[in-house]
């Protein structure tokens, strides 16, 4: 089996709307964040495999005869991905010394790399590599940056094993993407991934990172749009630790929110079909003030969204919640005439009120490959330190 290099990006993740409301059957938007996670994974001969995860002060090796003790429950059955081999998890547990269920992010970071590892490599001649990730996005933030690294690992370990082909082309100078087919093996195991580190997750997450671009979610069925705009953002991240709690509410706000979805989404299909005008961007606008209105009166606000709000405000700009709310993060949309000094003060304005602040946009691409020199230098520096 010929193990080649790979380097490999996802984006992360944003609710546009829907959030709350999605749980009681409504619509939610969730949308690629075009802040990336980076994997590298480079063959070695040192007869070791290594996992450095710096954004986690994360630095794992183990020797190849250890790994191969723990396989001998593997088998070569397709149906394996559709479902987490219960027999394997415990044996990673057993190995890493998880006890009293103590799973912190690194914790479970490793038991994701191991499982997908074990799974794709166990049955057969296993490699000796080293696979080192970097990661533009915030941990614990509600942002996907677990997905992001899931998908990571699913697209280069599927790539390593030849399962998946490289997509690289000669002529392609920033990203290459896979095949339908490809992209929905590259999910699947990028969820096994994030069932090792969430327990039960929705798969919006992984979806985001597989195929970018936005998703639409309804009651467990998760939709791909094929086509939509790319919106500049402010993306500010409170720091304020967020809550999933969720009180009770009057029907019609839970039914407002779903128009709200409806909405966006046409406004954002119309905008890939036909001239982009100022009206799209005031309906958008509109649509995310009515949200954070709603998301308030559901009870998921607090004071620091409502700073990011009247700050943002002041310059003439919207912005709402994204995700669980209570704290957490929050999306300020950018027209396309906003002004870089208009950009710079609001960023300014934001972290004087000590929030993290970045200038990104949502609705780019999903899991890519990439030649190293189409990759930022200050990425590529991060990762060749391992």
């Amino acid at each position: 089996m010929q193990v080649r290099d790979c380097l490999i990006s996802a984006p992360g993740k944003a609710i546009l709307h829907g959030e709350h409301a999605v749980v009681h059957g409504k619509v939610a938007l969730a949308v690629s964040l075009n802040l990336r996670t980076y994997l590298q994974l480079k063959v070695s001969s040192d007869g070791k495999v290594s996992i450095n995860l710096p954004n986690i002060d994360t630095f794992v090796c183990w020797e190849l005869s250890e790994l191969k003790n723990l396989t001998s429950c593997l088998s070569d059955k397709k149906e394996e991905v559709q479902r987490l081999d219960s027999e394997l998890v415990k044996r990673l547990h057993e190995f890493i010394g998880v006890t009293n269920g103590n799973l912190d992010s690194s914790t479970t970071a490793t038991l994701a790399f191991l499982y997908i590892y074990l799974s794709l490599f166990g049955s057969g001649e296993m490699p000796s590599l080293t696979v080192s990730v970097w990661s533009e996005l915030p941990t614990g933030a509600g942002l996907g940056s677990s997905a992001a690294y899931s998908v990571c690992l699913a697209a280069a370990l599927l790539c390593a094993s030849g399962k998946i082909p490289t997509p690289l082309k000669e002529w392609e100078h920033t990203g290459s993407r896979w095949c339908q087919e490809d992209l929905e093996l590259i999910n699947s195991w990028a969820f096994q991934g994030e069932k090792i580190i969430h327990g039960n997750p929705s798969g919006v997450d992984n979806a985001v990172g597989t195929w970018g671009g936005m998703l639409r979610f309804l009651a467990g069925k998760i939709i791909p749009l094929s086509r939509v705009p790319l919106l500049r953002i402010l993306l500010t991240n409170t720091r304020v630790p967020r809550s999933t709690k969720f009180p009770s509410i009057m029907m019609p706000v839970l039914d407002s929110v779903d128009a709200v979805s409806c909405t966006c989404e046409k406004v954002l299909t119309e905008m890939t079909c036909e001239p982009i005008t100022g009206e799209h961007y005031n309906i958008l606008e509109e649509l995310i003030d009515i949200n954070q209105h709603h998301l308030n009166v559901m009870g998921v606000g607090h004071p620091s969204l409502d700073t990011l709000c009247q700050v943002t405000a002041a310059r003439g700009l919207h912005s709402k919640l994204t995700g669980a709310g209570g704290g957490g993060c929050g999306i300020t949309l950018l027209r396309p005439e906003t002004d870089s000094t208009t950009v710079q003060e609001t960023v300014k304005d934001l972290r004087d009120c000590d929030f993290d602040c970045w200038e990104t946009s949502i609705g780019g691409p999903g899991v890519q490959q990439h030649f190293p020199f189409s990759v930022k230098e200050e990425i590529l520096e991060v990762l060749n330190r391992y």
